[in-house]
């Protein structure tokens, strides 16, 4: 062990006569902790609300929609179909109709999304299989519905109940429950209604056309990338969207409120940082005739600097490791237990979610506190690197 960093420990380890010192390196100890830790536990909700509302989004909806501004046809369909189905890491295709009508159900109305699919076809590019809590998604024949857990209890309805919708032409239809599914999103749940494609396409008047094409890969995270192929061998007579473009906005959204909460509870252990500053400065008065001796005896300025700047780092990285550790447990303990419900109304999910992410989350985190701990022990050291041996002693 270096000298310096032996003395570093002695005087921060004190047990004789300056015990104030020890308390003050204790509180700078739980200040770095309590900052790290919030960190963490904020980071990680973050990180999970991230990647639970994109797993249901991805789940809801398929990695790549193909559209066309003019509808597109049976015949049409089959030769983008035979384009695209051998495609590498495309896992899965499937048309869909997709509108707005309004259903009924007693005296009450709501405009809904209506989605007309092919159930075997569709269950290859999204998780609307999984998702069926009751019924069965290939029961879904010719006036037949799916609908949503929210929207069932808000209307009261059950399997087998009938609703009626009209669509944006006045036609109204009658339709079976023959199925309630749970996305886990409020939204979705009480918005959206599956119908199979005949009954869509009569509902919505599009006679043998699909409003887009669902396609599923192998790796969401190469959609752009296969987006931009795809475009290059249909033309440009087709309108292919991302998953990550068609919510853009909510993801950016996620993004800059994580950069915000990391950039406001960093605050928390720069402020902790002015404990460990005002712990060094202390010390170094208390231990102006130590550093004369030190120096008399020939220690270098730069061997002074660096006692202090370990003693700091010490603070640091002991506060860092205890903040770290009751963090990661914390937020295994919020993802087990799972004791913070949320009203799903507000926040689409119905508990906390976390995800605790080594690279970059936590790494960022330990980094930027070990940085800030560093840069707080600089004006102490220099302090004391700067004492000159005939004034520590002149009065010794």
């Amino acid at each position: 062990m270096k000298t310096e960093l032996f003395i570093s420990w002695r005087y921060l380890m004190t047990k004789r006569k300056e015990k104030f010192i020890s308390l003050i390196s204790i509180i700078s100890i739980l200040g770095i902790a309590i900052g790290v830790m919030a960190l963490i536990v904020v980071i990680g909700v973050m990180t999970g609300f991230d990647k639970d509302l994109r797993d249901k989004i991805v789940g809801n909806y398929a990695h790549i929609t193909l559209t066309s501004f003019q509808g597109i046809e049976d015949k049409e369909y089959n030769e983008i179909s035979k384009k695209v189905s051998g495609y590498p890491h495309i896992k899965g295709i499937s048309p869909y109709v997709q509108g707005q009508v309004l259903v009924k159900e007693g005296k009450r109305f709501l405009a809904v999304g209506l989605k007309g699919i092919e159930p075997s076809m569709e269950s290859s590019v999204t998780e609307i299989k999984k998702y069926v809590t009751k019924g069965d998604i290939n029961s879904l024949g010719e006036d037949c519905v799916i609908i949503g857990k929210e929207l069932a209890a808000y209307l009261g309805l059950g399997l087998n109940s009938i609703i009626v919708t009209y669509s944006p032409f006045g036609k109204e239809r009658n339709l079976k429950v023959v199925g309630i599914f749970n996305s886990g999103m409020y939204d979705y749940d009480l918005n959206l209604i599956f119908t199979n494609l005949k009954t869509a396409q009569g509902i919505l008047g599009l006679n043998n056309q699909f409003s887009a094409i669902a396609i599923k890969l192998d790796n969401l995270y190469l959609a752009d990338k296969i987006r931009d192929e795809l475009s290059n061998v249909l033309g440009f007579d087709y309108n292919l969207k991302t998953w990550i473009e068609v919510n853009q906005n909510f993801f950016a959204a996620l993004k800059l409120e994580k950069l915000t909460m990391f950039i406001i509870l960093t605050l928390i252990i720069l402020v902790a940082s002015f404990n460990i500053i005002s712990t060094l400065v202390v010390m170094v008065v208390e231990k102006t005739k130590d550093i004369g001796i030190l120096k008399a005896i020939g220690m270098a300025s730069a061997r002074i600097r660096n006692i202090f700047t370990y003693e700091g780092l010490i603070i640091g990285i002991l506060g860092t490791f205890l903040g770290t550790a009751g963090g990661i447990l914390l937020c295994g303990l919020l993802k087990k237990y799972q004791f913070i419900k949320l009203p799903q109304d507000i926040y689409y999910i119905d508990r906390l979610p976390v995800s605790i992410e080594f690279w970059p989350d936590i790494a960022l985190i330990i980094l930027a506190a070990l940085v800030i701990t560093l840069i707080s022990t600089i004006y102490p050291a220099s302090k004391a690197a700067k004492l000159k041996p005939v004034e520590a002693l002149r009065y010794e």
